[in-house]
């Protein structure tokens, strides 16, 4: 990710704050009251199979920055919090209960001024250095190569380690991969064994630097395209029977150029392309807005600019589709989430944010819009997963607590390998000023042995329920169960003194008549419906 100060902000996005939030954030101060349920109808085209939701989706990432690693992840092994070779057990036990498929590290903005060879060895003798990036904070090492792969081995889940290219060479990318992946009897396998681990491990995915519009070197799209076509020569597949998907760092948030030269100049040589887009409820990153006080003219401006990633996908995707029709390249969502101002009193540049049930309605519009694109985007991951932007769970010292967006990964998983079910629907807007978005966001898959189908649910009006009437077409189902994220206020979110505060409950509102389902979505709520 790129520290605000080097950040490129697309003409694109600032046409958006002038048009949505100069009259939004001058509209409504008071939420209407509770008005009657409006109605909606859908169709869920179980006879329309599509592509596999790629698992990868649900994807996480940890960079080294503010309480991410140190205190979220890692305590050290002397620490009194419990943990495993100094990584902690509550966290990674949560982190497990969601299924995570694939874990990026060390960032970022930071993996451009990391070098690997400090992170190895003994701690007592690695080198420290200053991350500039986020608080000018020293950075002492601890936490390397072998502890994050350790993490990875912990929660089950695929390493996605993003390399140097700004301030690294060929050769230190080169002898890294070696040094993970290699079985052989090499200089850097053999170093490997003589800090302590044998075995090779799966490296599953690298990308070749990051944003290096920005924070990465600064350089055009050409100078970059030329730049990974020469440190990818040197990632070499040791495990032929598995070789590295290779990562070009793409554009910015709307930067069409960006991918449209890369695609040209790299092309077949990478397997995925990214693209980084952040949520801001104002689109002015010098005053981006709370993430707890906020009005509900700042939750409609955040869910609307959150919409934005469908366009920003679809145009990204055309442009790969010009010479790579068959899809043989992924579109690699490998930053987003919202970006609010800090928390009071906190480091500016640790990014520590809460999380509201704003962000879970957020978390699942952005889940629903990478499925429309499965046939393109083969992995996501949120930014980030601890004490950071919007992050699946916080620490403080001892304690730990889930928050909103944590819930809707946890419900959601559900979706990761399932086909996608297309659903056509008929719902009203969700109306503030002259402003409008749709009400109702659903998204359907179904499990590879076609006997249970999952339909997401997700209403963004604040003050309005919604009967929605689903008729099923190529699947008969004859239960209906779900489950049901909701609050009383849009700015609910758990805190250590109460860390259940937004929590998933039984949802009761779903009910099959014949070969149609009804379903009485509350306000401000997510919705997952088990069919059987």
């Amino acid at each position: 990710m790129s520290a605000p100060r080097h950040r490129f902000v697309p003409a694109g996005v600032i046409v958006l704050a002038a048009t949505v939030s100069a009259s939004l954030l001058a509209a409504h101060a008071q939420a209407p009251s509770q008005v009657p349920a409006a109605t909606a109808s859908a169709t869920l085209r179980a006879d329309q199979p599509g592509p596999v939701v790629n698992r990868n989706v649900y994807g996480h990432f940890a960079e080294h920055l503010g309480r991410g690693i140190y205190e979220g992840i890692w305590v050290g092994p002397d620490s009194k919090i419990p943990n495993t070779r100094g990584i902690r057990n509550d966290v990674v036990a949560a982190l497990r209960e969601l299924d995570v498929p694939v874990l990026r590290w060390p960032g970022g903005c930071f993996a451009d001024e990391y070098h690997w060879r400090d992170g190895i060895g003994p701690r007592e003798k690695r080198p420290s250095m200053i991350n500039t990036n986020w608080g000018g904070v020293v950075e002492n090492n601890h936490f390397g190569t072998h502890e994050f792969m350790d993490l990875v081995e912990q929660l089950g889940t695929q390493a996605y380690i993003t390399g140097n290219v700004g301030s690294g060479t060929p050769q230190e990318m080169m002898e890294w991969i070696e040094y993970v992946t290699s079985d052989a009897v090499s200089p850097m396998a053999n170093l490997r064994r003589q800090n302590g681990r044998e075995k090779a491990w799966r490296l599953a995915y690298f990308g070749i630097g990051n944003e290096p519009w920005g924070c990465g070197g600064n350089m055009r799209p050409e100078y970059y395209s030329d730049e990974f076509r020469r440190y990818n020569t040197f990632i070499k597949n040791y495990d032929r029977t598995k070789p590295v998907y290779r990562i070009a760092a793409g554009a910015n948030s709307g930067d069409t150029n960006w991918t449209e030269v890369l695609m040209n100049m790299v092309g077949r040589r990478m397997n995925g392309l990214s693209v980084h887009y952040y949520t801001l409820p104002t689109g002015n990153w010098s005053k981006k807005g709370s993430a707890t006080a906020f009005t509900d003219a700042e939750w409609f401006a955040t869910l609307s600019r959150t919409l934005v990633m469908d366009e920003r996908l679809a145009k990204h995707s055309a442009i790969m589709d010009k010479t790579d029709p068959q899809k043989r390249i992924g579109l690699v969502v490998d930053e987003w989430g919202t970006w609010y101002d800090v928390e009071p009193g906190t480091e500016p540049g640790f990014l520590y944010q809460q999380n509201t049930l704003r962000d879970a309605i957020v978390a699942g519009l952005n889940f629903h819009i990478f499925h429309r694109h499965a046939g393109r985007v083969t992995m996501a991951n949120i930014a980030q997963t601890i004490n950071v932007l919007q992050a699946m769970i916080l620490t403080d010292k001892e304690k730990m607590l889930r928050t909103p967006t944590y819930w809707v990964f946890e419900m959601f998983k559900v979706h990761q390998g399932g086909t996608f079910l297309p659903v056509e629907l008929t719902a009203p807007d969700y109306a503030f000023g002259d402003q409008r978005i749709p009400a109702v966001s659903a998204s359907a898959t179904r499990t590879s042995d076609g006997r249970t189908v999952y339909l997401s649910l997700v209403n963004t009006n604040p003050n309005q329920g919604v009967v929605l009437n689903v008729a099923i077409s190529g699947f008969t189902a004859t239960t209906a169960a779900g489950r049901l994220l909701t609050a009383p206020t849009i700015q609910a979110h758990n805190t250590f003194a109460a860390p259940d505060t937004v929590k998933p409950e039984p949802f009761s509102g779903a009910k099959l008549s014949g070969g149609s389902l009804e379903v009485r979505l509350p306000a401000k709520s997510v919705v997952v419906v088990v069919l059987r």
